[in-house]
C-alpha cells in the first residue's frame, strides 16, 4: 500500500502524540488517594519500627542449664553386655564364653548424668536488672545466663517463681539497664495491633506483628490460673517469656504458649496479661512467693440443663459442687448446690473468672457474693482466707509423684484428659489418662514413654480417669502392664519397680 505525503505526515504526527501521551501517563504522579494510601502504609511501617527500636534493647535471650540424672545410656546399658557383643560376633560368642573361666558378674553401671540445655526470652522491667519471664523457662535450672541485645552476658538468679501462673522473676547485677514500660492489658481490644519480640529457635531479637485474636482465654489446660490474650502474631518455641507489645511500645503480655499440632507456629499464640503478671511480680519481689486468696469451693460451669434444675431462668453463674470442710466458704455458710452470680458486684463469666478473682483478692479481705439458693437470691459476705501452701487447682486433675507411690517408682506424672488436651493431641474424651511428665532414667523413661502419650489400660483393665487408674495400679505387685497410645498406634509395655 502506497500512502500520500500528507497522509504519511498526519500518521507520523499521530504516532508522536501517542508516544508523548504514553510518556506523560507513565511519568504522571498517581492520584492523590493512592498517594495517601502509600503514605499511610509507610507511616504504619515506621511506627512498628520505632516501637521495636525502643523496646528491643530491653528484650533478653535466656539460656538455662540443668544437670539431669539418667542420660547417656550406652548399648551395653540398654541391651546388656552379652547382647551388645552378640550383635557383632553371633554364635561365636557362645563358643568363646564356654571356654572361659567363670567371672563374677559385674555390677550394672548407674546411669550417667548429663547437662540438659534450654532457652527462652524475657524483658527487663527495672534499671537494676529485674527480668520478667516464664516459670517454665527457668524452672529447676542450675545455671541461668542472660544475653542482652548489645551482646553483653550476665549470670542471673531466681528471685521467685509462680508455677500456677507460669510467671517468674529473675535478676542480673547491673545498673542503668534498658527497661520496658508496662501497659494496661485490661484496655486491650480484639483486633488491636500487637508486636511480639523474642528468641524463637534461639534467633534472638526476632519480631513478629499481628492482632489480638481474643482476650480472657481459659480452660486451655496450661496453667492453674489462666486468662490468656490470644494473638496471631507468630510465636514459636523460644518466644516463651518474651513481651507482647501494644503500638505504644508497652508490654501488655508475656508470650507463653502456642496451640500447635506440629510443634511450630499455626496462627494461635497465648500471652499472660501483664496486669496479672504485675500483681504476681510485686509479690515475688516482696515475698519470693505468691500469696493467693482462697474460698475453699469446688465449682463448675452452668449449662441450660443445670440452670433449669436449680431454678434459674437462664444459664448463668457458677455452681458450687462441693464445699471444703473448715474453709472460709463453709464458715460463711455457703452450701453445695448454691449458684454464685457475682463477686463484689462483678458478674462472673465462668469458673476461671471466679477462681482468678478470688486468687487475686488479698487474704483477710471480706467480699460479697450474690448467690441463688433454692430458687431465691441472697447475698453472703465471706472473709477470704489464704490459699494453703500445698494447694493446686491441678492437684485434682493431676496425679503427681507422691513420695513412695507406685507412680513415683515408675517415674510418671499423669493428668486427666481434658477436652482441650484431647483436641490438642488428637484423642477422644474419656479415652484414657494422659502422660504429663516422665522422670529421666525412670522405668517409664527406659521403655520410651513420653509426655503427651495416653495410658488406656493398666494391668489389662481399661482406665478412663485417674481414679480408675489408681485402683488398677493396686493389682499388679511390683510389675505394671500398660497399654500406651501414641497417635494412631498403641503398644503394651511392662514396667518393673523396686518395692
Amino acid at each position: 500500500m502506497i500512502l500520500k505525503k500528507s497522509a504519511l505526515a498526519r500518521l507520523r504526527l499521530a504516532a508522536a502524540c501517542c508516544i508523548s501521551f504514553c510518556c506523560l501517563a507513565l511519568s504522571a504522579p498517581p492520584p492523590a488517594a493512592a498517594q495517601d494510601d502509600v503514605l499511610a502504609l509507610e507511616r504504619s511501617g515506621k511506627a512498628f519500627s520505632s516501637v521495636v527500636k525502643k523496646a528491643g534493647p530491653a528484650v533478653v535471650y535466656i539460656s538455662v542449664e540443668q544437670e539431669v540424672k539418667g542420660g547417656g545410656r550406652q548399648f551395653e546399658e540398654m541391651f546388656g553386655a552379652d547382647e551388645f557383643l552378640r550383635r557383632f560376633f553371633g554364635d561365636q560368642l557362645d563358643q568363646f564364653q564356654q571356654q572361659q573361666p567363670k567371672q563374677p558378674q559385674r555390677p550394672r553401671r548407674p546411669p550417667r548424668p548429663f547437662k540438659q540445655q534450654g532457652a527462652g526470652s524475657g524483658f527487663i522491667i527495672s534499671p537494676d536488672g529485674l527480668i520478667l519471664t516464664n516459670n517454665h523457662v527457668v524452672e529447676n535450672a542450675d545455671k541461668i545466663t542472660v544475653k542482652l541485645a548489645d551482646k553483653r552476658e550476665f549470670s542471673a538468679e531466681v528471685v521467685g517463681t509462680d508455677p500456677q501462673s507460669d510467671v517468674a522473676l529473675i535478676k542480673i547485677e547491673g545498673s542503668n539497664l534498658p527497661t520496658l514500660p508496662l501497659g494496661n492489658s485490661n484496655e486491650l481490644e480484639v483486633g488491636e495491633w500487637v508486636i511480639a519480640i523474642g528468641s524463637p529457635f534461639e534467633l534472638s531479637q526476632s519480631v513478629t506483628v499481628g492482632v489480638v485474636s481474643a482476650t480472657g482465654r481459659n480452660k486451655i489446660g496450661i496453667n492453674d490460673y489462666e486468662n490468656f490474650i490470644q494473638t496471631d502474631a507468630a510465636i514459636n518455641p523460644g518466644n516463651s517469656g518474651g513481651p507482647l507489645l501494644n503500638i505504644k511500645g508497652q508490654a501488655v503480655g508475656i508470650n507463653t504458649a502456642i496451640f500447635s499440632r506440629s510443634g511450630g507456629y499455626m496462627g494461635i499464640g497465648f500471652a499472660i496479661p501483664i496486669n496479672m503478671a504485675k500483681s504476681i511480680e510485686e509479690q515475688l519481689r516482696s515475698h519470693g512467693k505468691v500469696i493467693r486468696g482462697w474460698l475453699g469451693l469446688i465449682i463448675q460451669d452452668m449449662d441450660e440443663g443445670l440452670a433449669q434444675s436449680f431454678g434459674l431462668g437462664k444459664s448463668e453463674g457458677i455452681l458450687v459442687s462441693e464445699v471444703t470442710p473448715g474453709s472460709p466458704a463453709e464458715k460463711a455458710g455457703l452450701r453445695q448446690g448454691d449458684v454464685v452470680l457475682s463477686l463484689d458486684g462483678a458478674k462472673l463469666a465462668d469458673v476461671s473468672d471466679l477462681r482468678n478473682r478470688v486468687a487475686m483478692t488479698p487474704p483477710g479481705k471480706t467480699v460479697t457474693l450474690d448467690i441463688v439458693r433454692d430458687g431465691g437470691r441472697q447475698q453472703m459476705r465471706v472473709l477470704i482466707g489464704e490459699q494453703p501452701a500445698d494447694f493446686s487447682e491441678s492437684a485434682k486433675a493431676k496425679m503427681r509423684l507422691e513420695k513412695g507411690s507406685v507412680l513415683e517408682k515408675l517415674g510418671l506424672t499423669l493428668q486427666e484428659l481434658s477436652p482441650d488436651l484431647a483436641e490438642q493431641f488428637g484423642y477422644s474424651k474419656g479415652q484414657g489418662v494422659i502422660v504429663a511428665e516422665v522422670e529421666a532414667g525412670s522405668p517409664a523413661d527406659n521403655v520410651g514413654i513420653e509426655p503427651g502419650q495416653l495410658i488406656e489400660e493398666v494391668n489389662r483393665v481399661r482406665v478412663r480417669s485417674l481414679a480408675e487408674l489408681k485402683e488398677a495400679l493396686n493389682k499388679g505387685g511390683n510389675q505394671v502392664l500398660l497399654r500406651v497410645r501414641a497417635g494412631e498406634f498403641s503398644r503394651y509395655v511392662a514396667l518393673k519397680y523396686e518395692e
